[in-house]
């Protein structure tokens, strides 16, 4: 498979991710100013990778985040567990009134003409506390690693995070890993901790120990500083635009193999048009492109990633891998919450044109 990676054959974890770990209230169709119940789904973008790829792709994965010492901490445990991620946990005692705690997402869905809405409270954040020291990356990486990944959200909660990042990668790079890094640009988060300029130069910092890269056409511009596309998209499912910048994205960072995002075109918010591509060490791929009834659109992009990466440890060609990870993306929209519930079967028939009939 020529993406100029080197992938380990085998060691004792095929993929670590390093984040955030989040509990999303989900009222459904429900805004949040009238509800009055809701669902709880364990999120967090790092983890929803590591967490696809144990369950529905039965890869042997892990998740480095911190965790607190109360009800809500063990609920969010149970899930990782449950999803079969191994969890390397930094532990904060709880003093029920100051915290610290495990971050809340609020997101309804929304339903036609009406698109979700989201909001957070990450008011004293246990993970926001994480610095250099907090993991044994040594003990972690004992039997090896295949693959490292961690994301700008967790990046932009404070200014000891990013330093995190870069102790990780350090490490997984020196235990012989692939790294990868979703930009996933929040304006909203780096405002808080230096705005622009600061993402900017935090993220270069960052990317220098990358060699795969998730994040559109604004991540790469927003994240990195890299100027616009040369060409304007045609819809939202033209690749032109995202393959015209791959070399200013190469040309600040030459070490990165491999660039890849999501196209979605939103016509409602449970019909979207669905489509990803993927730039791999010179070359560009384009997966086919579906029409989505979508139940809950929260973790599409991490569901893409997930396949897509599967496809590459697997040793697919690159085509296959990018069709793997649109079809397992796809195929999370399906589902209530951030994580999958399909299996690899159901992903690989989708890859290959299978369709929505009754299976028997």
């Amino acid at each position: 498979m020529n993406h100029g990676l080197q992938i380990r054959s085998n060691a004792s974890l095929d993929f670590v991710s390093l984040g955030a770990l989040v509990h999303r209230l989900d009222p459904g169709i429900i805004p949040f100013r009238k509800a009055s119940s809701c669902q709880i789904h364990v999120s967090g973008g790092e983890f929803n990778v590591a967490a696809n790829l144990s369950d529905c792709f039965q890869l042997k994965t892990g998740i480095a985040s911190a965790m607190v010492d109360y009800p809500i901490g063990d609920l969010i445990a149970e899930r990782v567990r449950a999803m079969g991620v191994m969890p390397f946990y930094k532990k904060f005692k709880h003093d029920g009134v100051h915290g610290p705690n495990m971050a809340t997402v609020y997101s309804d869905r929304g339903h036609g003409v009406r698109g979700p809405v989201v909001f957070y409270n990450r008011c004293n954040e246990a993970a926001a506390q994480l610095k250099p020291g907090d993991f044994n990356w040594a003990e972690i990486f004992a039997g090896g690693v295949r693959w490292f990944h961690s994301g700008g959200i967790f990046a932009a909660l404070s200014t000891t995070t990013a330093e995190t990042i870069i102790e990780g990668l350090q490490a997984a790079k020196a235990a012989g890993a692939v790294t990868s890094f979703d930009l996933n640009y929040r304006a909203k988060l780096w405002n808080i901790v230096g705005g622009p300029d600061r993402a900017v130069a935090v993220l270069d910092r960052i990317i220098k120990h990358v060699d795969v890269l998730v994040g559109n056409e604004e991540d790469l511009q927003l994240g990195l500083g890299i100027p616009g596309p040369e060409v304007t998209a045609k819809s939202k499912l033209d690749p032109g635009a995202f393959f015209s910048m791959m070399g200013n994205v190469t040309k600040k960072h030459p070490q990165i193999k491999i660039v890849a995002t999501t196209l979605r075109e939103v016509h409602s918010t449970n019909r979207h048009s669905w489509g990803a591509v993927a730039w791999i060490n010179g070359s560009t791929y384009v997966s086919p492109t579906c029409e989505l009834d979508v139940v809950d659109r929260v973790g599409g992009g991490d569901g893409y990633a997930a396949g897509f990466f599967y496809g590459l440890l697997n040793g697919e060609s690159p085509q296959d891998a990018v069709n793997l990870g649109w079809a397992h993306g796809a195929l999370l929209t399906t589902f209530p919450g951030d994580t999958t519930m399909a299996t690899v079967e159901q992903v690989r028939g989708m890859a290959g044109g299978g369709s929505a009939r009754i299976q028997r």
